[in-house]
């Protein structure tokens, strides 16, 4: 465990004005961009990594941070609104919350999605502060062996409850891990699949692959689903009572249980890599609806409805973090670019990054606390502000952040070489959405590739060719035997 001066070091690099205000920033930001239906945190987060080169690393990734954080805000804005959410984490948030605005209440439903989602932040955050270094201390013990059954269960997990079947998910993992054998071969330094570019020796650009294939990819595809045609402005029906404008302490305290459930939900699920918001927020929606004892009004304005789905989403976004400062493992596409971000510093996520890094690591919990009580004023009082955001049109806004997408890859990856990998990727991405196969397996597949190979070659390299040798490594049998188990249980839920 860190010394008490390392972490009081730590707590005050965070709340210094610099990073204040670039937490302040990114918290406007993810609000703005999970308020615009189709943009969203992850894409938001993708284009802003290449700009936070020139930072100290505490303020580039605090303000990525921010950025997440208030884009899991945002995000429920338009689901209310428009019944359209603007992250796929506000889909559940939609169920309940666009039947209260069409009562004339979308304040009311747009307060309770904010008060429920930063309580499940806060939560979520406070359980990583506390569990991170303790699980560090046991990942220092995990050996190479150890590490590849571990990253063996992630994939496992991962394909089986990400995308609508196993085999897919597999098939893009597969993918994933193919880009990531670009470059150069780390165990022999041999050169693989560069065919000639020496632009990719080291490897394919991970700001290219990700911002291609998760923010071209996607506005492109809405692009062309609008087929030239504007899309109109939100109208907003006002009862004229004050009552429905904003949720009374009894409102919020009435659902402190559908909280505490959805939290509690949120923080395990967003623990295990790959589940990530979208399976809790539904998860919690459809526990509240059971303990309920009115399930009958869920779907027609619950504000149960919203604090159980918002409190959960909200509760995956800490917890994400304790897989990635621990082992090194990313439980989400933003924790995904949270871990590039670090690289891009010369920082490297796993249990060692406790001993050695830990007044940065405690700065950062700083920072998150700092993103959740600004997350509440800036909600609180730009909400009607986001409220107009909604309806601001789609042809403004998608030239705009195609025009940040081509300046930053040329900023991060050296040009025009840089945009046209990110070009094919957005390309790949288009084709991998439009046969069904996950995006996001791809992302943590590439991300986690290297870290597999390195593992399985120091495995194979341990064992000396001798399988029984396993049997002195019965943590990594665990392991392995849970990853079937997995894949078994959820092939046969899944449509193959």
């Amino acid at each position: 465990m860190p010394e008490l001066s390392i972490v009081l070091a730590g707590l005050a690099d965070a709340f210094t004005l610099t990073n204040l205000l670039f937490v302040f920033l990114g918290v406007v930001l993810g609000q703005f961009v999970g308020a615009v239906p189709g943009i969203g945190p992850v894409m938001a987060m993708a284009i802003a990594i290449p700009f936070t080169f020139g930072l100290d690393a505490l303020v580039a990734i605090g303000f990525l941070m921010g950025v997440n954080k208030g884009g899991l805000v945002g995000g429920a804005i338009p689901a209310i609104l428009m019944n359209t959410p603007g992250t796929p984490d506000a889909a559940a948030t939609a169920l309940d919350g666009y039947p209260l605005a069409m009562q004339g209440k979308p304040l009311k439903a747009t307060r309770m999605a904010l008060y429920s989602s930063v309580t499940g932040d806060t939560f979520s955050d406070i359980v990583l502060i506390t569990v991170s270094a303790p699980l560090a201390v046991l990942a220092l013990r995990m050996g190479p062996v150890e590490v590849m059954g571990l990253i063996i269960l992630a994939f496992c997990v991962i394909a089986g409850l990400i995308g609508n079947s196993v085999s897919k998910g597999i098939i893009a993992a597969a993918l994933g891990m193919l880009a990531a054998t670009v470059g150069t071969d780390p165990q022999h330094a041999t050169p693989r699949f560069y065919f000639g570019y020496f632009e990719i020796y080291d490897g394919l650009p991970l700001a290219a692959v990700a911002i291609g294939m998760l923010a071209i990819s996607e506005i492109l595809r809405r692009m062309a689903e609008n087929a030239g045609v504007i899309r109109a402005g939100v109208h907003i029906r006002d009862t004229g009572d004050p009552a429905d404008q904003r949720i009374s302490f009894a409102e919020y305290w009435s659902c402190r249980y559908t909280m505490i459930r959805g939290t509690a939900i949120g923080t395990i699920l967003g623990a295990l890599p790959g589940i990530g918001s979208t399976a809790a927020a539904f998860m919690s929606y459809a526990g509240a609806r059971q303990a309920s004892k009115v399930p009958e009004t869920f779907g027609k304005g619950s504000l149960h409805g919203i604090a159980a789905s918002e409190s959960a989403n909200s509760a995956v976004m800490g917890a994400n973090l304790i897989p990635l400062l621990t082992l090194g493992i990313p439980g989400s596409v933003g924790a995904a670019l949270i871990i590039s971000a670090f690289m891009i510093h010369g920082i490297q996520p796993g249990p060692l990054l406790f001993e050695k890094q830990a007044q940065l690591i405690y700065g950062l919990f700083g920072a998150m606390i700092m993103a959740n009580v600004l997350n509440l004023i800036v909600g609180q009082i730009g909400m009607r502000f986001w409220i107009k955001v909604v309806s601001a049109p789609e042809s403004i806004i998608f030239p705009s952040a195609l025009l940040l997408c081509f300046v930053g890859v040329s900023l991060a990856s050296g040009g025009i070489f840089g945009i046209a990998i990110m070009l094919i990727f957005a390309v790949l991405g288009l084709v991998m959405n439009a046969l069904g196969f996950s995006v996001v397996i791809f992302i943590i597949a590439f991300f986690l590739g290297p870290r597999l190979e390195e593992s399985l070659s120091q495995t194979l390299a341990l064992l000396n060719g001798d399988a029984w040798a396993l049997l002195n490594y019965p943590i990594a049998l665990a392991l392995v035997a849970l990853s079937a188990v997995t894949l078994v249980m959820v092939s046969r839920k899944s449509k193959a």
